[in-house]
């Protein structure tokens, strides 16, 4: 199959011109690109985006796969299928083996291990010399997010700087690094998430089952509704509920929610989502409602 850059919506034919180019401004200037792939809806655009980049089954750098442990099985099932289907390199690497090796620990079993991914992130990049990583990041997702660049330089700490970032000027992207330094790369930076999804409906682009409404098992907590899962039980005195709902964003079971909805397409979710005034990560995600700064935070330790 032969993707062409799309013509039906010139909006989102300007976004897709502009990820297909930095894609290849990535495989031009890097000798070691890795692209992050979660199984999430962001990075199955990009996995969309490589296809017509550079021609479907011709990936010119691997997938990797940063696992928590406390992943959806839907997602996980999902991720490997996809990579599969596309002939693609999956390399995997879990929080689980960082825990083992003792360089990520614990307060208590149960404890989100979304955060401590950074750890296991930069020990993959060690391991297999990654210079540049292409992610799915959007500016419109949280405050510290839209503070970033397209190209996100990564000191030898694998650290962000925000006043150290490169000015990127009429599409002018600075790639140039030191040994031991790296690149994180958002090519749909600039997308929202109500162009994700119209480029979803557009391409038919496939996603875990997650995303659509369902009916689910839920704990209404913090204004929030708690997937009841294996590591997410109720407490004292909570109640569970069933509720028709979907995901709008899909990450670590214990920090992620979804949200009640009856969209089961993606042209429904295109209607719904055009209506939203909350962020789909303020919305769904528990660990970046701790404080403004919990995001920021975490991308300065290393986190994508």
């Amino acid at each position: 199959m032969n993707f062409l850059i799309s013509s039906s919506n010139p909006a989102l034919n300007d976004l897709e011109e502009e990820a297909i180019f930095i894609m290849r401004e990535v495989a031009g200037s890097f000798e070691k690109p890795a692209l992050l792939f979660s199984g999430g809806k962001d990075s199955c655009i990009l996995l969309r985006l490589a296809e017509k980049a550079f021609g479907q089954g011709r990936f010119p750098f691997p997938l990797l796969m940063i696992d928590t442990g406390h992943n959806f099985p839907e997602v996980i099932q999902f991720r490997d299928q996809r990579a599969k289907e596309l002939k693609a390199n999956l390399i995997i690497r879990s929080v689980e083996e960082s825990m083992k090796r003792g360089t990520v620990r614990l307060s208590h079993p149960l404890e989100s291990r979304n955060p401590h991914q950074s750890v296991t992130l930069l020990e993959a990049i060690e391991e297999f010399g990654f210079d540049a990583l292409i992610g799915g990041a959007r500016r419109d997702e949280e405050k510290a997010r839209a503070k970033e660049r397209i190209f996100s330089h990564r000191d030898s700490f694998g650290q962000w700087q925000p006043k150290d970032q490169r000015p990127e000027l009429w599409n002018i992207f600075n790639t140039r690094i030191h040994p031991g330094e790296n690149f994180r790369v958002f090519p749909i930076s600039n997308w929202t998430e109500y162009d994700v999804w119209r480029y979803i409906e557009q391409e038919n682009i496939p996603l875990p089952s997650l995303y659509y409404a369902h009916q689910r098992q839920v704990i209404p907590r913090k204004g929030l509704l708690v997937p009841v899962t294996e590591v997410t039980q109720p407490k004292q005195d909570e109640e569970i509920l069933t509720k028709t709902v979907r995901f709008r964003t899909v990450g670590d079971m214990t920090c992620t929610c979804p949200i009640e909805s009856n969209a089961k397409t993606a042209r429904d979710i295109v209607r719904e989502t055009a209506t939203v005034t909350i962020s789909e990560r303020g919305a769904t995600r528990m660990d970046d409602q701790t404080s403004e700064a919990s995001m920021e935070k975490r991308k300065l330790e290393g986190y994508f």
